[in-house]
């Protein structure tokens, strides 16, 4: 859906007979239009598919559901799959920390005052960050779990309170509990439903308390 603007600017250009690149300015302009018509791209994308789910409500509650389109909380989960992992790819490539905050609110994830959204989000609508948040590059944050063998999906909330550190390539399970302060060391796995208690640095897999502020 987002292709349609950039497809119509294209067009346009088509017909405007620039792809024939017949003068010097052809070349000197085809590196502007074609950011241009990436950021195009970028912005209708975001707001297409962020509003589509804004619109309609689409979220899921917190539950074990059977993995199948009968169900409604795992249907709507595969609608958003469908719908947000080919923008969340390109918040991959391009971290821009505005664009993914507005995105992320829009798919129905809490974000304080002054947080930064460094890593991936799984599942925004059971996500919640406080105040002053940072999460480093590569950390994931996953509010499910599949269970292919028992053909179940199980989603649970995830809370980071105010002040918290995520560390680069922390992993944080369905149901965890950060409270405030409390710091994720790089590298280190907060296992599913885990409680990290006020003012702990926390790491190592699974992740245990190694410093607890005073």
């Amino acid at each position: 859906m987002g292709l349609i603007p950039t497809v119509i600017y294209l067009y346009i250009l088509h017909l405007l007979h620039y792809f024939s690149f017949s003068t010097l300015w052809h070349f000197i302009l085809f590196p502007f239009l074609a950011f241009f018509g990436a950021l195009l791209l970028f912005i209708t994308e975001m707001l297409i598919t962020g509003g589509i789910v804004r619109l309609f409500h689409i979220t899921y509650q917190p539950g074990t559901y059977g993995y199948s389109i009968r169900d409604r909380n795992a249907r709507k989960w595969i609608l958003i799959v469908i719908i947000y992992t080919p923008f969340r790819k390109l918040l991959e490539i391009f971290p821009l920390g505005g664009t993914k905050r507005t995105y992320f609110r829009l798919l129905g994830m809490k974000i304080g005052h002054n947080s930064l959204v460094g890593g991936v989000i799984k599942d925004p609508c059971l996500t919640e960050f406080g105040d002053n948040v940072t999460m480093g590059e590569y950390a994931i944050i996953y509010g499910h779990i599949q269970n292919m063998q028992q053909e179940t999906i199980t989603m649970d909330r995830i809370h980071v309170g105010n002040n918290c550190v995520i560390g680069a390539g922390a992993i944080i399970m369905p149901g965890a509990v950060l409270e405030d302060d409390v710091v994720v060391a790089s590298g280190a796995v907060v296992t599913k439903g885990q409680v990290l208690l006020k003012g702990g640095t926390y790491g190592g897999v699974p992740a245990k308390l190694l410093v607890q502020k005073s």
